[in-house]
């Protein structure tokens, strides 16, 4: 608990693939006051993992491509390309999930993983957190289309020079946070790796 806010009563109205959460709650002010009583809803999606694949030997990237609802229901391009991700479920690890997701949305299978941190998505309405890594791998032979049928992926892997990736960034055309934040981080340093 945080001394600066008082909650003052959290339900949950709505529990299906998805949570959503209503708070009643005051929270301390910059001046030292204290707001009056706030009710926000708060979209409860879980927490996730965001791997980049990087080839350190072709200087490419491992990015993937499929259909996102949000991306579509803002009216924007729904098929992103992004960084393989995935939900952490119970008793998981951030860094076992970003394996496991690599091979299941990339048929690849990296070595060391470094971490990018741990970022928080949405805080204006979800309290999703997504721990983001880099990890290498051998990108020869890396493509086609991936995921799991009873979960309804359609997924597009592909091996990209980062140069390109990083271009596609800084015009535009990725958009998506969890490919953009460790596209830059991998900017900062490609050189160490």
């Amino acid at each position: 608990p945080d001394a600066r806010v008082e909650l003052l009563e959290k339900t949950s109205p709505y529990r299906g693939y998805f949570q959503v959460d209503r708070f009643e709650l005051k929270h301390q002010k910059h001046d030292g006051g204290w707001t009056p009583v706030l009710v926000r809803e708060l979209f409860e999606r879980g927490h996730t993992v965001a791997v980049l694949p990087y080839d350190p030997v072709r200087d490419s990237v491992v990015l993937v491509e499929q259909f996102r609802i949000g991306a579509y229901a803002a009216g924007l391009e729904p098929w992103l390309t992004e960084a393989i991700a995935g939900m952490i479920d119970a008793g998981e690890e951030a860094e076992g999930v970003a394996h496991r997701e690599a091979l299941e949305e990339a048929g690849c299978t990296m070595t060391d993983m470094e971490p990018i941190g741990t970022f928080v998505m949405t805080p204006g309405g979800s309290s999703e957190t997504c721990a983001m890594f880099c990890g290498r791998v051998d990108s020869q032979g890396i493509g086609g289309i991936h995921g799991l049928d009873n979960e309804g992926e359609d997924i597009r892997a592909m091996a990209v020079p980062f140069e390109d990736a990083l271009r596609d960034v800084t015009e535009g055309r990725i958009i998506s946070a969890y490919a953009v934040i460790p596209l830059l981080w991998l900017s900062l340093n490609r050189t160490s790796l």
